[in-house]
Parts: structure tokens; C-alpha cells; sequence
């Protein structure tokens, strides 16, 4: 397939343009979030809060026998500096802290919501975080429920954690704080283990939004094929973003309560021939970057030290770069804002970007705030 050129992706942009100004519900505030690293070399001073409504500490975890949170002097000031630093930027945005991440224990979270003591234990120490630190919000990234007991469990967790909030907010008479989730990029598992599948009620009563993970569809678990790691659409599978986000509207999640997830990383492998370069093309490992990644600031630094070629493929709408045998695939300007688009178009809340430090010089995240059209 052959790469198709800027001019095909500016005419879907003006297509979805002329249709989403009826769709988006006029009764929910745009979000547009990205989660900071805790790991960053970039402080949170740095981030253009005028491309943002909501930014994510990431992340915390609870102790594995308690499930209260354990937080040091030194770790205190970090956060309360992180969410003092937000708050009094301009414009000022939400700060919200994550609680898991990707590389956290998956059974901790399981052990914790199976059980209505240590559900109690660890709701009633997630508000005390957020109030103490000056935090607006919490968000849960379990990675993930592994069967529909612990998926009945987390629906429980959402309730129970719904009240307390509530019950907090009228005896201390102060706003709601915020709760999401950041989850798998479909209401249902089609990969990882049994088919299960998200509680949609519990998530339409009691979450703010949910924060869809569309991204590492492809990567360095499958070194036999280039990938388009967060395709807006697949030909040949169920795996993008588009089936992921119709899957939880047609569930019946609220679109008001779905964000869309971007990343500012690109995924690599080494093409077994260079002169075959496309996505899907055949590959024998791994490319350029730590485990076969790199951030979008470091796909610009490589496209350019390397005189890479720089194309972009209109049916799964991805960015894709390649020099000798290194191949690249990622999101760019172009591509973020012909997703972002469609997500408007779908009547979604936003969307959200991993990880706001992975820019560079704000040029993704800049593409996707223009592109989101809706006038608060």
C-alpha cells in the first residue's frame, strides 16, 4: 500500500468538520487531559496549561496489605507542588492523581475491591489524599480486571466510592471531587485472558468519564509485522481506536462519559527488507528506542538526524516513519487531528494524551487542541 500525502487527510478533517457541530452535548465540559509521568525530566512548571483542562499525576499505589496510602514527607511536598503549580498557572487546570499505571500489581487491585473492608480502607484514604494535597480529582488505572468476578467487584468499588465522595462533599459543603478510570480501549476483552466485560452501569452512575486507552495494539510482543500501535481504523481486525470507542458507546456508556487516548510515543521494528516499508510490512525485531519505543520528541529527532522518510497511511490514519531498515510507527499532528475529529464527531468528552512530557515543543498537543472544535 502506498503512503497517501497530506492532501487526503486534510480532506476527512474538513469532511468530519461540517459534521460534528450537532453532536457533542452541550451539557458537558470539554476535557483535555495528559498524564505526567512521575519519572519526567520535565517539571510540572513546564506543561502549556492552555492546551490542557485536566493533568494526571501518575502514579500512586496503595500498600498491598492495607490499601491505605503510604505518603511520605518528601513525597507529600511533591504533590502539593504539583498540584499548587497547576492550579496557579494560566489558565489553571485540574490535577488528578492516578493510582496504578501499566507496571503496577493487577491482583492488588483484585484483593482490595473483593472485599467491602479493604474497599472502605482504600476509598476513604483516596479522599484524604486528594483533600490533604490539594488534588480535584482521582483516577483508577487498574491494568486490568481479569475476570467478570473482579469486574463485579470493580463495579462495587465504583459505587461505594461514588457515595463516599458525595457523602464527603455535603459534610465539608465543597465540590464534588472528580472520579475516572483509565481502561482497556473496549468494553469488551478480546485479548488478555476470558472475554469480560466493563460494568456500564456502574460506570454511567458513578464515573465522571472513563479514559480509553487507544493505543499499543501493536508492539515488541509481535516482531513479525510493523503496526499502526493506535490505528484509528484496521481493515483486517477489530483492533483500533474506532472499534474500541463504538464499543462502549453501543454498550451504552454515555459518549459524554468517553475520552479518547492518544500517544505521544512511537512504536519500532526492524523491516526484513527496507524496500518494503509500509504497515504490515514483514519485520525480524525490534527498531530503534528502549524495548522498541521512542517518544514523539524522539521520532522527531531521529526522522531528522536520518533524513527519514515521513508518510502517513489514510486507511488505518497513523504516521509512519522509515530509513535502511528502522521502521516507525506514531501519531503526529496530522494524524492526532483527524482522531480527535472523530472522537468530536462521535459526541465523545475529549481525550486524553500518555504522556504530556513526550511532546515536543507542544506540536501534537497544540494540533489536537485546535482540532477540537466545540465552543464552551
Amino acid at each position: 500500500m502506498a503512503p497517501f500525502v497530506r492532501s487526503d487527510y486534510l480532506f476527512i478533517v474538513v469532511t468530519l468538520s461540517f459534521s460534528v457541530s450537532c453532536c457533542f452535548p452541550a451539557s458537558a465540559s470539554t476535557v483535555k487531559a495528559a498524564y505526567w509521568p512521575s519519572w519526567s525530566s520535565s517539571p510540572p512548571s513546564a506543561i502549556d496549561t492552555s492546551l490542557f483542562t485536566h493533568i494526571y499525576y501518575a502514579f500512586l499505589m496503595p500498600n498491598n496489605v492495607t490499601y491505605n496510602f503510604e505518603i511520605s514527607n518528601s513525597k507529600a511536598l511533591i504533590l502539593s507542588n504539583f498540584t499548587t503549580t497547576l492550579h496557579h498557572k494560566e489558565p489553571p487546570v485540574k490535577a488528578l492523581f492516578s493510582i496504578g499505571g501499566g507496571d503496577a500489581d493487577s491482583s492488588v487491585f483484585a484483593r482490595m475491591a473483593s472485599s467491602p473492608v479493604t474497599r472502605k480502607a482504600y476509598i476513604n484514604s483516596t479522599l484524604e489524599v486528594a483533600r490533604n494535597l490539594g488534588f480535584d480529582g482521582m483516577d483508577l488505572d487498574w491494568e486490568f480486571p481479569e475476570d467478570p468476578k473482579q469486574m463485579l467487584d470493580l463495579s462495587v468499588l465504583f459505587d461505594e466510592w461514588r457515595e463516599a465522595i458525595e457523602a464527603e462533599a455535603k459534610a465539608t459543603n465543597r465540590a464534588p471531587l472528580l472520579l475516572t478510570a483509565a481502561v482497556y480501549y473496549s468494553v469488551d476483552f478480546l485479548q488478555f485472558g476470558g472475554r469480560r466485560s466493563y460494568p456500564v452501569r456502574s460506570i454511567n452512575q458513578n464515573l465522571d468519564w472513563i479514559n480509553a486507552m487507544c493505543y499499543d495494539f501493536h508492539g515488541s510482543w509481535d516482531t513479525s509485522k510493523t503496526g499502526a500501535h493506535a490505528a484509528l481504523y484496521d481493515p483486517n481486525s477489530n483492533i483500533s481506536t474506532s472499534y474500541g470507542l463504538t464499543s462502549w458507546v453501543k454498550a451504552g456508556v454515555y459518549p459524554e462519559k468517553v475520552v479518547m487516548g492518544l500517544p505521544l510515543y512511537g512504536k519500532t521494528w526492524k523491516l526484513k527488507d527496507p524496500n518494503q516499508h509500509t504497515i504490515g510490512s514483514d519485520a525480524v525485531g525490534v527498531g530503534p528506542g528502549k524495548d522498541g519505543v521512542l517518544t514523539f520528541a524522539q521520532v522527531e529527532k531521529f526522522n531528522t538526524r536520518n533524513n527519514a522518510t515521513v508518510a502517513h497511511d489514510m486507511v488505518y490514519v497513523s504516521a509512519y516513519s522509515f530509513v535502511g531498515t528502522s521502521w516507525i510507527g506514531y501519531d503526529d499532528a496530522t494524524s492526532a487531528t483527524i482522531k480527535v475529529k472523530y472522537a468530536y464527531a462521535l459526541g465523545l468528552r475529549g481525550y486524553f494524551f500518555w504522556a504530556v512530557s513526550y511532546d515536543s515543543e507542544w506540536e501534537v498537543s497544540s494540533a489536537a487542541s485546535r482540532a477540537w472544535t466545540q465552543k464552551e
